[in-house]
């Protein structure tokens, strides 16, 4: 593991839609505590911290060893609590791992932060897989990208991007779209650049804070990888995370 590279995990307790999420119980451990030790199994990062401005929050990381920085609690974004992070603890490298991702997988984050460190003209990279199946075209809750012939990113969006115009009423070829898994990882300065930079019209429009980064001419270059992952959003997501650790575990006893 490498000291220059630390992963952040912003985790607040006051969700809208499922207040108290990080401490929500999947399979006997809380879902903090899953991406905290999925974020330690990445080869290219040497510290792992939450971001919380929460004591409940703090207590946990506490109680299962992990470490924790306490942050304001009048911080608007995750951005916001990882730039108050980098102001305290010196690293070349952070990255944005969400509290809601317990089962990213350890390849995407070390995928991201390779690419990062391999664009020396990036200021942020973020992944991105392919999207599978037609209907999620169209679902606004499926995140869309599209990048430039070098791997950059050109816009995201909760639409259907891009347009194929010939494709009439057929449903599209899924096999041209990309679905964005959200995961950042920043250099200092391009982190500390976008936390102050204030909310822009796409990015307010779309509800997408990446958005405000390319308003703001900041390069993101998108890993491309193979494997999509399962947030939480509300209790109901807590099910299909369940039944995924559980077809894992069939997989690995079959293997």
């Amino acid at each position: 593991m490498t000291a220059h590279t630390v992963i952040v995990i912003p985790a607040r307790y006051g969700s809208t839609r499922f207040p108290g999420k990080p401490l929500a119980d999947i399979a006997g451990k809380s879902m903090i505590e899953r991406v905290y030790n999925l974020s330690m199994r990445s080869s290219l990062a040497g510290r792992v911290v939450v971001a919380t401005d929460d004591e409940r929050i703090r207590a946990e990381i506490d109680r299962f060893g992990g470490e924790a920085q306490l942050t304001p609690t009048d911080l608007a974004s995750g951005s916001e609590r990882m730039a108050y992070v980098a102001a305290h603890l010196d690293a070349e490298i952070y990255v944005n791992v969400q509290g809601d991702e317990p089962l990213l997988p350890p390849s995407t984050i070390d995928a991201v932060i390779t690419a990062l460190r391999d664009a020396d003209d990036a200021d942020i990279a973020t992944a991105s897989c392919p999207l599978r199946h037609p209907k999620e075209i169209s679902d606004p809750n499926i995140v869309k990208l599209v990048t430039n012939q070098a791997g950059f990113a050109l816009y995201f969006s909760r639409a259907g991007i891009p347009h194929l115009r010939d494709a009439g009423n057929e449903i599209p070829e899924t096999g041209v779209y990309r679905k964005h898994i959200g995961i950042y990882a920043f250099r200092k300065d391009a982190l500390l650049r976008f936390a102050a930079l204030p909310p822009t019209l796409l990015e307010q429009s779309e509800k997408l804070e990446q958005l405000r980064a390319l308003e703001h001419g900041m390069r993101i270059i998108v890993a491309e990888v193979e494997h999509d992952t399962q947030a939480v959003d509300t209790p109901e997501d807590i099910k299909k995370v369940i039944a995924a650790l559980e077809r894992e575990e069939k997989d690995r006893q079959e293997s």
